[in-house]
């Protein structure tokens, strides 16, 4: 009997040991704690895309979220890092900007036992640092979509009368002459170009990511030169709504801007960034790896379409956007085939492209395979940056 009540004891213990150990990583998994750090604030479309993304993830996986806004490319980042930690006690750090990298580095050096996740940076598959990481999405795809929305409209406007083919000239306001950048413009007049063949497209350059004023100015000027419909990747409401005071339609980024631009707003892409950050919180909360380059997908819902807004849309643009959409997702549609554009005359047949970051930037992978031009595969951050026939940069910044 004494035995038979000794096994009963044990049994009970180690039922209660494994119902403690549950409750212990349920414990460690709603008491994580998250910092954001952001270059501005919810007055960027940039950084809101992101602000609202971290809320909705944050809120879903029952974890805490903490954010500093405001902060610059510069070693105030790290200082907001290690306040994070210390002060805040958060587990993951997470930043949005391409200059926040070095610092981010930084501090993971440092604090070995915090994940520090970074949206399109370069180096965590170089950097040989574990607890450092990127993350991108393949937005290009996103963009081909929208261009195929603005070509649509174009044809429109040239069965109108309103515009003939060969007046057929989009402009775009971009922030840097990144890869980044030129891998979005770059994309979306490919998508412009595959249902309105006579396209062609100027870029303007503001040298910053955020400056009202400046991508205003750049909208206007690309409008005065001729450019029957605008884009851009850029953060504030300057090109939509120079674009809704000329009358000019416009295709927006990380948002729609229906509200503001109700006569001119077509259809805006942006990167959901929910589920990259339930993904990173629930690795850490298993205790899993995250991946040193994460790239989100049409498919894992992280590249997005607004409703398209029928009011300024040539007839049909919704329908033909499911379409395409369909057919990047088979695989039957590849953005950068290089059978749908030349360089200087002449078919593209390889490319060395600078993914592995230094200080050179020196060419050192072939980005090209069986004609396509593969983005966002050896790295999740662009590194498309051929200059195309049919895209004229009207200017150049570097930073």
């Amino acid at each position: 009997m004494k035995k038979l009540l000794a096994i009963l004891l044990m049994v009970v213990m180690v039922f209660s040991l494994a119902a403690c150990g549950d409750n212990a990583d349920s414990d460690k998994g709603e008491s994580l704690k998250v910092g954001f750090i952001f270059l501005h604030d919810e007055q960027s479309t940039y950084d809101k895309n992101f602000i609202d993304a971290a809320k909705a993830a944050c809120k879903e996986m029952n974890v805490e979220y903490v954010q500093k806004t405001q902060i610059p490319e510069s070693q105030k980042c790290y200082d907001a890092a290690v306040e994070l930690i210390e002060s805040d006690g958060c587990d993951i750090i997470f930043a949005d900007s391409f200059g926040h990298e070095s610092f981010l580095i930084q501090a993971a050096k440092e604090y070995p036992d915090v994940q520090f996740c970074h949206a399109t940076g370069t180096q965590a598959h170089t950097a040989g640092v574990k607890n450092f990481h990127n993350a991108f999405a393949s937005i290009y795809e996103g963009r081909y979509l929208a261009g195929v929305a603005a070509g649509l409209k174009l044809n429109e406007m040239i069965d109108d009368g309103k515009i003939t083919a060969e007046q057929a000239k989009m402009g775009y306001v971009g922030a840097f002459t990144f890869a980044e950048v030129m891998s979005g413009y770059t994309s979306f007049y490919l998508g412009a170009k595959s249902v309105c063949p006579s396209v062609t497209m100027d870029v303007k350059f503001t040298g910053s990511w955020y400056d009202e004023q400046k991508e205003k100015e750049a909208a206007q000027a690309l409008i005065s030169g001729g450019c029957v419909l605008i884009s851009q990747h850029a953060d504030s409401m300057g090109a939509p709504t120079a674009c809704e005071t000329a009358g000019v339609p416009n295709v927006s980024y990380n948002g729609s801007t229906v509200a503001a631009c109700p006569n001119t707003f077509i259809v805006s892409s942006r990167i959901d960034w929910t589920p990259y950050f339930k993904y990173m919180i629930k690795c850490v909360q298993d205790g899993t790896e995250i991946a040193a380059d994460w790239t989100g997908t049409i498919e894992t819902g992280s590249v997005v379409l607004t409703d398209v807004n029928e009011k300024a849309a040539a007839e049909g643009t919704a329908e033909k956007i499911a379409d395409v959409k369909a057919k990047l997702l088979d695989g039957s549609i590849k953005v950068f085939d290089t059978a749908n554009f030349t360089v200087g005359g002449n078919a593209v047949t390889s490319y060395m492209a600078d993914v592995d970051t230094d200080a050179e930037f020196a060419k050192d992978t072939e980005a090209i395979e069986d004609g396509i031009f593969y983005e966002s595969k050896h790295r999740s951050a662009p590194y498309f940056d051929m200059e195309i026939d049919g895209i004229t940069l009207l200017d150049r910044n570097y930073g």
